[in-house]
């Protein structure tokens, strides 16, 4: 091996590029990038000066490697980004929020575009405005833009003609370009200051109201005017909400940092106009890394994603590769971009001030980290489980009528959802009527070939009382995993009975746990359970529509599958097929003229 290692670091080029450190198992380990790949790689194997705890860890694993030129070092710096994504390897810093967080949409490409909430940012022309630190957040704000512009507010993304207008119209908040001839210049002026608006620049769009206001006076349109009043005095009660961070009215991102032991907290605040329009934080349970490379990851990662790119971006501390970034940056938003440390003065100030709010939102999460291990341990000591159930699955089916029987799984660990280990069956053999069968399958699904990929949890629950206890017992027993784990059951109270809180059933026990004393306890519980539930209703409600979806475009001559599925991929949703045009239809791959005039006619 070490003279696998020492060929291959001798045949290395010294061009730019990046490279994939692996262990023995092949598992990539770090992804990293250089100016010149001999030098930088090598480095990690000389034994002279001194290294950092994580590369002294990474040493320790690394068994081979792989490189990847590019021709220059910025290329290196995006497909470095592109494959931490990918791979996520363990020693690099993973850039994770706890949320999705929601943005605003604007399509300025259609030509009566209207806003849009989405929690996905894609890079397909439109304009995204936000994050927004909460929904409720987004509706306030949405709330000020609709009673203030007359810019439309029907969901539809694709406007789709009326013969009359909407209240909205009625109501002197619309132009109605539905069902009026509103030319497309006079709609992008109101697009316009909905920009202007969102993007903080609100005492410019207070100058240009007032004016707005003082030249319909002056024409004697006294009913102009007093709308253009209205709109002034609701934009200037919205500057009065506004927290003023600097005096010099620029867009600038500010990054905070804080870590205590290895954990980690970068938080972000956004001055747009010079006010603060709210902040977003990124949790790293563990890091080794020094404060320069973890800002660096951060730069990377975020920025290839970001809505926004401002003027000006302030550090605590200055990252590696600064000339590399701020050129970086630049291209992307397409003028200059400043990365600054600063040590004085307002800006100092600014970034002492992310630090703070770091700090104290590190403490808040350590904290909660600490509430959640002690309940846990609460949870083992009441149901006498084996262990602290750190990994726990639960398991709840659904169907209506009959038809369309799925099976959801939810894990949660160390407390907390994950996610991205959820798992959703369609019931492919058992009758969609008998939930004993279905929970036999699903169980047997996933238990089955439990590997790696895939662990046993701490703690297993079925959503039911003794019925689905017992049948999951006998799953377990058949796959010879009865004892692996612990097993419990979850059913509802029943209020005709008398009963006051749901129970809690175990194997071998007669009577439900009694947690009347530890509510905390089984609202805990509780919270997994109504997390499978509504994990798999909503997985159920999307089959049964997307049966829907087909059993409408099935009716339509000359439309196979295939052509249901290109439709829907392309646009998404039956509802914006109906709302398309015969062009946009033709427009889509594999379709022709003759089948768009088709599903025109027939879906109208």
């Amino acid at each position: 091996m070490k003279n696998t290692l020492e060929e291959k670091l001798a045949n290395l080029p010294s061009s730019p590029g990046v490279y994939l450190m692996k262990d023995a198992k092949g598992r990539i380990l770090y992804v990293g990038k250089g100016r010149d790949l001999k030098k930088r790689v090598t480095s990690y194997f000389r034994k002279a000066g001194q290294k950092d705890l994580k590369t002294s860890l990474l040493i320790e694993k690394i068994a081979s490697f792989d490189t990847i030129i590019t021709n220059t070092e910025k290329e290196a710096l995006i497909l470095e980004s592109n494959l931490i994504k990918q791979h996520r390897p363990r020693y690099n810093v993973i850039l994770k929020d706890d949320k999705r967080y929601p943005c605003l949409r604007l399509d300025v490409k259609r030509p009566y575009p209207n806003l849009t909430v989405t929690r996905k940012i894609e890079k397909d022309g439109a304009l995204y405005f936000g994050p927004y630190p909460s929904a409720n957040a987004v509706r306030e704000t949405l709330k000020v833009i609709h009673g203030t512009f007359k810019i439309r507010k029907c969901k539809n993304r694709v406007l789709k003609q009326r013969e009359r207008p909407c209240l909205n119209y009625e109501m002197g908040l619309c132009l109605g370009p539905c069902s009026r001839p509103i030319a497309p210049d006079d709609y992008a002026m109101v697009v316009e200051e909905v920009i202007m608006f969102l993007k903080a620049r609100t005492p410019e769009l207070i100058e240009n109201v007032r004016e707005q206001m003082k030249s319909a006076a002056a024409r004697e349109d006294f009913e102009a005017a007093a709308v253009h009043r209205d709109r002034l005095f609701n934009l200037e009660k919205t500057l009065e909400k506004q927290v003023a961070a600097t005096t010099d009215f620029k867009d600038r991102d500010v990054l905070g940092t804080a870590r205590q032991g290895r954990a980690a907290l970068m938080m972000i605040m956004f001055i747009r106009g010079g006010f603060l329009l709210g902040n977003r934080s990124f949790y790293l349970s563990e890091t080794v890394v020094s404060d320069a490379e973890m800002i660096t990851s951060f730069m990377k990662q975020y920025y290839a994603e970001a809505p926004y790119v401002p003027k000006e971006v302030l550090l605590p501390a200055l990252p590696e590769d600064l000339a590399l970034l701020e050129e970086w940056l630049s291209e992307l938003k397409g003028e200059k971009v400043r990365i600054i440390m600063p040590k004085r003065g307002e800006k100092a100030r600014l970034v002492r001030m992310a630090d703070q709010n770091a700090k104290k939102g590190l403490k808040e999460r350590l904290d909660a980290a600490v509430a959640e291990q002690a309940l846990l341990d609460r949870v083992q000591r009441r149901l006498a489980l084996k262990q602290r159930p750190e990994h726990i699955e639960c398991f709840d089916l659904s169907n209506i009528g009959g038809s369309e029987g799925v099976g959801g799984m939810v894990v949660f660990k160390k407390g907390r959802p994950a996610r991205s280990a959820y798992r959703k069956y369609c019931i492919k053999s058992a009758p969609a009527r008998d939930d004993y069968a279905m929970l036999n399958e699903v169980l047997t699904r996933r238990y089955k070939k439990a590997d790696a990929a895939q662990p046993l949890p701490d703690l297993l629950m079925v959503d039911g009382g003794k019925g689905q206890l017992n049948m999951a017992v006998a799953v377990l027993k058949a796959l010879r995993l009865f004892g692996s784990f612990d097993l419990i059951a979850i059913a509802k109270k029943d209020p005709g009975r008398g009963e006051t809180e749901d129970k809690i059933y175990k194997p071998g026990r007669k009577n439900p746990v009694n947690l009347k004393k530890d509510a905390d306890v089984l609202l805990f519980l509780q919270r997994i359970r109504d997390e499978a539930h509504r994990s798999v209703i909503t997985y159920h409600r999307k089959r049964r529509l997307m049966a829907g979806r087909r059993s409408v475009l099935q009716q339509i001559p000359g439309i196979g599958e295939k052509r249901r599925m290109l439709l829907l991929k392309h646009f998404g949703s039956l509802k914006r097929v109906k709302a398309a045009s015969v062009e946009e239809l033709a427009a889509v791959p594999g379709m022709t003229r003759q089948a768009a005039e088709a599903v025109f006619e027939a879906l109208r």
